[in-house]
């Protein structure tokens, strides 16, 4: 019995310990966008209201840093070097150059995607049921729906013209 006490209170102190420290130390997540401006003022309203749903507080549980490219996408590339000298936790892009410059800056860092366009045609993932290495997210398009999508549109057109 003595045995079994002993190794619970080892792996319980195990597992403390990290906790302690990360406490001390939150994580930090780095945001690329396009968009200049203040990323939680727009269209990524939801995913910030989502973190904060899961406990995340800015400056408190976890660090955001906001880079935007201000419209240039040719900055992409310092900017994904930026999150990584400022050690980031994890990188999420809202454009597929921001991603391409992630991914090329790094192979360990994970790197979300908030929904971008095609990320298998673009060759981020290797698929949508398991993309591989270290690239996750959402997409908007499969490159098998968007012919469904557009025959879904001629028959909506067609129907409308029918209707008139």
């Amino acid at each position: 019995m003595d045995r079994r006490r002993f190794l619970l209170t080892s792996l319980a102190g195990t597992l403390a310990t990290p906790l302690g420290v990360q406490a001390q130390k939150p994580p930090r997540l780095c945001f690329l966008t396009f968009d200049p401006g203040t990323p939680q003022a727009n269209r990524f309203g939801p995913f910030f209201n989502r973190l904060r749903d899961l406990g995340y507080v800015d400056g408190q549980t976890i660090i955001i840093d906001y880079l935007s490219a201000e419209g240039r996408g040719e900055r992409f590339a310092d900017l994904a070097g930026e999150c990584l000298r400022r050690k980031a936790h994890v990188i999420v892009v809202t454009t597929t150059p921001a991603a391409r410059a992630a991914k090329n800056a790094t192979r360990t860092v994970p790197i979300v995607m908030i929904p971008l366009g095609d990320p298998v045609a673009t060759g981020l993932v290797a698929s949508l049921a398991r993309p591989g290495g270290n690239v996750t997210g959402q997409t908007f398009m499969a490159s098998g729906l968007a012919a469904k999508r557009l025959g879904l549109l001629k028959e909506a057109v067609q129907g409308s013209r029918e209707c008139s």
